[in-house]
Parts: C-alpha cells; structure tokens; sequence
C-alpha cells in the first residue's frame, strides 16, 4: 500500500480521534444488547454506555452488527421506539 496524501490524513484522523479509555471490538459486542434494548426503551444509551456509543461512531462493523440487531429486535417487539441516529453512508 502506498502512503498517499488521503490515506495519510484518514490515518491522522483516527490517531486524533483515540481515546485513552476506548473499548475494542470485543467489549463493544460484549455490551451491544444492553446497548441495544437502551435505545429501543428511548433512553440514552449513548450516556449510559459512551464507550459503547463512541467504538460505534467509529467501528463500521460493530454499528453494522448493532443495527441488524436494533432491525431483528424491532421485528420481535414492533412498538419500541427507535432512536439511535445512524449513520448516513
């Protein structure tokens, strides 16, 4: 991989963007469904769990794997509100 100026920059953002108590992959999947049921229940799930909300905002897997299980659990239960922003693409 060449080090283009634009791959340069999108690496400079995300060290800036690093936070000295982040979580990983893991810890964010460990904490998805308390996450999840949260947001449905129309609390803030972004102050209950930041870190959770932050990793989100920032792993495009993990906030994948959080809205296929916002979307099955909205399935389940119909009359839950939804609402964490996402992201548009």
């Amino acid at each position: 991989m060449k080090l283009t100026p634009r791959i340069l920059k999108v690496l400079l953002r995300a060290v800036r963007m690093t936070r000295p108590d982040e979580i990983g992959c893991d810890e964010c999947f460990d904490e998805l469904d308390r996450f999840a049921e949260l947001t449905l229940a129309g609390r803030e799930a972004a102050e209950a769990l930041p870190l959770v909300a932050d990793h989100l905002q920032k792993c495009g897997d993990c906030r994948e794997e959080f809205e296929a299980l916002l979307d099955a659990l909205q399935i389940i239960e119909p009359r839950r509100r939804f609402t964490f922003r996402r992201r548009s693409k």
